[in-house]
């Protein structure tokens, strides 16, 4: 499960790789992609500073590049079509990192959506770094009790190494370390052209700063359970 077009390549990109190619049907399913017509003030922002002009589909330019990043991965993409926070009230970047606004209730339909879906395993992000719709999907993910590898969120951990999940990871999880992909991670990640200057300065950064990071994930004793079943 991936907040946006880009977080679960950055994140775990390496791990789903590697599953895929090992015959598993792996399915990376992003909460919130949504074209919204005539964005203004924050929202239009968040693409005027990425040097797209105004009337520019700026998530249709995103799914793109999703969709040939999960190619690269070897896995399934599949966009829900729910706003993302600019798009529910957040107006500012620090407005991101502040908390989820009261009446934001938007972890109900990522939790809606999410709930027919069948896996094995389930990935997700632990909300480091407290975006607001990483913290939803964090919650929405924990509420519907599936075995869960709970990956670190990236950019943000090359960030803060130290930074803390949101407040609803659940309890007693311990580190799973799968086998991983980092170079295939590398060139899904390129993929994104809309996102690697704001992110890391360009394709070249975004490369070095990923080939230092592993993907630790952590899990409860069930999620531990299946994940090693699906490694040999």
């Amino acid at each position: 499960m991936s907040p946006h077009l880009d977080d679960a390549a950055f994140s775990v990109g390496g791990t789903l790789a590697t599953l895929a190619a090992a015959g598993h049907e792996v399915t990376v399913v992003t909460c919130f992609t949504a074209s919204v017509p005539d964005p203004a003030g924050f929202a239009l922002a968040c693409q005027l500073d990425k040097g797209l002009p105004a009337d520019a589909d700026y998530m249709a330019l995103r799914r793109a590049e999703d969709a040939a990043a999960m190619a690269v991965l070897g896995v399934t993409p599949v966009h829900l079509e729910l706003p993302e926070a600019p798009h529910r009230g957040y107006d500012s970047a620090p407005d991101l990192f502040a908390g989820v606004h009261d009446g934001d209730d938007v972890h109900l339909d990522v939790a809606a959506a999410l709930d027919p879906l069948a896996a094995d395993i389930w990935l997700a992000p632990q909300a480091l770094g407290g975006h607001v719709d990483h913290l939803q999907v964090l919650r929405a993910v924990a509420a519907l009790d599936r075995p869960v590898l709970w990956w670190r969120d990236s950019p943000y951990v090359l960030r803060d190494p130290a930074a803390v999940p949101g407040p609803d990871l659940p309890a007693g999880l311990a580190e799973v370390r799968l086998p991983q992909d980092l170079d295939r991670r590398a060139d899904a990640c390129a993929c994104y052209a809309t996102q690697l200057g704001f992110q890391f300065g360009g394709p070249e950064r975004m490369r070095t700063a990923l080939a230092g990071l592993p993907e630790v994930l952590l899990a409860d004793a069930r999620a531990r359970e299946v994940a090693g079943a699906a490694v040999h």
